[in-house]
């Protein structure tokens, strides 16, 4: 490793080396996302904890961008929490912003704590399956982002093209994954570590139980009208075009979960 280089002109230079080191690669994809601490600390300053309290949940709020520079540690969860603080008036402007930083503290520690909770169901599953009655393996559909399912499938394609996806979007794809393709969240969080460049097993890990439901009280599923809330201009939201989610929470629920709801 101390033989690589370190040093590049430009970052051409730099995607061309790696490209050189990497010649098994059938398909070249590069991040718009420009690592480093130059970059990391100029994206810090751009920050609007305020507006991201508001707007996080949309798929074009105001979300900061920074998690790659946490994972590799070029910027660290204190200097966000203290730039935040010090733009605000009081420090319940800001709380939105505070959890969602504390969230990730929290993963952090499970992990310290329980290693074994990362990749063993931490409870059983709330969905009516047992854990064996989920897919160990991706199906290639999901893998090339060609489901068929307008939205899913786009937010597969900004993930393999920038190594990153909004949380609520992430959220999506895992629902999608593990409760409509009853495939099991060890596969999905698999999958996810490879391509994102925030990827960290402590925060995907058991972002993927909290879906499932083997870290909740519930699994977590969403319908065409959530979607349609938070989605912006880009997303494709046609009834036509995603079908499968185009029903009401009770429906998807007895269709998803059909023995969980025969007990009830």
């Amino acid at each position: 490793m101390n033989n690589l280089h370190r040093d590049f002109a430009t970052r051409d230079a730099l995607i061309e080396y790696v490209a050189e080191l990497s010649p098994w690669l059938d398909e070249r994809r590069v991040s718009p996302i420009v690592g480093g601490a130059k970059a990391g600390l100029e994206k810090l300053e751009t920050i609007a904890p305020l507006e991201y309290g508001r707007t996080r949940n949309f798929l074009n709020g105001s979300v900061t961008g920074l998690a790659p520079y946490v994972r590799h540690a070029i910027l660290t969860l204190d200097q966000l929490r203290n730039l935040a603080l010090r733009g605000c008036e009081r420090p319940a402007q800001v709380e939105k912003f505070i959890q969602q930083l504390a969230w990730r503290d929290y993963w952090q520690r499970v992990y310290r704590r329980y290693p074994e909770r990362i990749w063993s169901d931490v409870e059983p599953y709330k969905t009516g399956y047992t854990a064996d009655e989920y897919a160990t393996e991706l199906p290639k559909d999901i893998v090339a982002g060609e489901t068929g399912v307008a939205c899913i499938d786009q937010f597969i394609a900004v993930l393999l093209q920038t190594g990153y996806l909004h949380n609520h979007a992430r959220m999506y794809v895992a629902a999608y994954v593990v409760h409509w393709r009853r495939v099991s969240w060890q596969a999905g969080a698999r999958w996810f570590l490879h391509h994102l460049l925030d990827g960290d097993p402590a925060s995907n890990n058991l972002s993927w139980q909290w879906v499932a439901s083997t870290f909740g009280n519930k699994p977590y599923i969403f319908n065409l009208d959530n979607l349609r809330k938070y989605a912006d201009g880009g997303t494709n939201t046609t009834a036509r075009d995603n079908a499968v989610l185009d029903a009401s929470y009770e429906e998807l629920a007895d269709r998803l979960f059909p023995r969980k709801a025969a007990r009830q």
